[in-house]
């Protein structure tokens, strides 16, 4: 018996209401020899194509918006009248305290720069795809490595990913902290803090904050909320013409982040923009219902313990309800099928990374585009206008396939601010 169990590892799984433990034989070297070969395959795909192939003019291009603010900074230029060199010519478009860490950036070359974030990025989404997905992985026996390895690949394949990479994008790094912070994996951080910081950052994380209050987890939503206050005053410190010029008129202009009607942005308002339905009062009635209908299934999903479940409702609510959410900042749809394959909706999780490895959004402008001027120049035809609109679209109703495939079991659980039942051996 002692040999036997130190040849395999305990593995704890959930089926309905019953928590059973199945006993995984060890993988062997070779297992794992195969798995970091195909785990290697899309990434070092992606980088040759993305970095080592791109033209220098599309050349992580949103990397270098950032690494221009941080250069804005060191040499005393106003950093939201800066652009980056033509042909982008683009502006810095996030808080002041996204500029300060951007320093780091301007202290190196572009291209170390470049090859040090991309690298980051991968290494950040490992990280998160090991904790998302390791337990769905292992109830395929010993040979779960490999299935990690293919679910990796998996992650590697969707559009937001890819993107995030070809842009050289922040919302991965941005995603860890939240899901970090959420799942009460800080450490010796206070729990909060990370939300705080992320939001300080981009914003559209304070989402999260709201869903803190919502659940009623009053000491991680204050501690968030002040985190975010504090990084926030400390940038009002050290750069107070930028911190005017931000919250003064850079934050109320969002032609400054392109296109608010392209084909790229899938939240909400880019939809009834690219229908010619530009009216506010229309899309804050539906900012409402998607966030009292999204934040109500996070708010079920935390009282009975399934934080992936939680994570992706509220991670979807904030990206539908920002003025301008770009294909990349789709990634919380990672969360997504890591909620569903831990409930076991194999095949629903299929089909929703299928529709988001291709490429629809781009078909159906394809589609309507009937000149130059896109969408002022589309056909209007409904059915390719749908496509259109697919990833926000999917969006909305993967918030109804969370509240569906959300367990009615309780899963055993304790959370840092509302202790509930004992945890179970089942890590969240």
């Amino acid at each position: 018996m002692d040999n036997f169990c130190g040849r395999c590892a305990r593995v704890i799984s959930v089926t309905g209401q019953n928590a059973g433990v199945t006993v995984v034989a060890r993988p062997t070297r070779w297992i794992w020899a195969l798995a970091v070969v195909v785990a290697l395959i899309r990434p070092v795909m992606l980088i040759n194509h993305f970095v080592v192939e791109n033209p220098p003019t599309r050349w992580l291009v949103d990397l270098e918006v950032y690494r221009n603010a941080g250069i804005s900074n060191l040499i005393g230029r106003p950093v939201y009248d800066a652009l980056t060199p033509p042909p982008q010519l683009l502006p810095f478009t996030y808080p002041p305290i996204a500029s300060i860490f951007a320093i780091l950036l301007a202290l190196i070359p572009f291209t170390l720069a470049g090859w040090l974030w991309t690298l980051a990025q991968f290494a950040v989404l490992a990280v998160l795809v090991w904790w998302l997905f390791r337990e769905p992985a292992q109830r395929c026996g010993r040979w779960w490595p490999l299935a990690l390895a293919g679910i990796w690949t998996a992650v590697c394949c969707l559009q937001p990913v890819g993107d995030g990479i070809k842009f050289g994008q922040v919302d991965i790094f941005l995603m860890a902290l939240v899901l970090l912070d959420l799942g009460g994996r800080t450490g010796r951080i206070p729990r909060g803090v990370l939300i705080g910081l992320a939001t300080s950052i981009k914003l559209t994380p304070g989402i999260f904050i709201v869903h803190l209050v919502v659940t009623r987890q009053w000491r991680a939503a204050a501690t968030a909320a002040g985190s975010a206050a504090g990084f926030t005053l400390v940038s009002w410190v050290l750069l107070p013409s930028a911190s005017f010029a931000f919250w003064g008129g850079a934050l109320q202009d969002p032609d400054r982040l392109g296109l608010n009607d392209g084909t790229s942005n899938q939240s909400l308002r880019g939809m009834l923009l690219r229908a010619h339905w530009d009216s506010t009062v229309l899309w804050l009635v539906l900012v409402l219902i998607v966030m009292v209908i999204g934040l109500g299934i996070a708010r079920r999903a935390h009282h009975k313990g399934w934080l992936w479940h939680e994570a992706a409702a509220v991670g979807l609510v904030g990206v539908l309800i920002s003025p301008v959410s770009w294909i990349h900042h789709f990634v919380w749809v990672i969360v997504v099928l890591a909620a569903l394959l831990q409930v076991r909706k194999l095949l629903v999780a299929a089909i929703v990374w299928a529709l988001f490895t291709m490429p629809l959004p781009w078909w159906g402008q394809w589609r309507l585009e009937q000149g130059l001027d896109f969408p002022a120049s589309s056909s209007g035809n409904p059915g390719w206008q749908l496509l259109n609109d697919s990833y926000g679209l999917i969006a909305v109703l993967l918030l109804g396939v969370l509240a569906w495939s959300l367990p009615a079991v309780r899963r055993r659980v304790a959370t840092p601010d509302s202790p509930q039942e004992a945890p179970s051996a089942v890590s969240r």
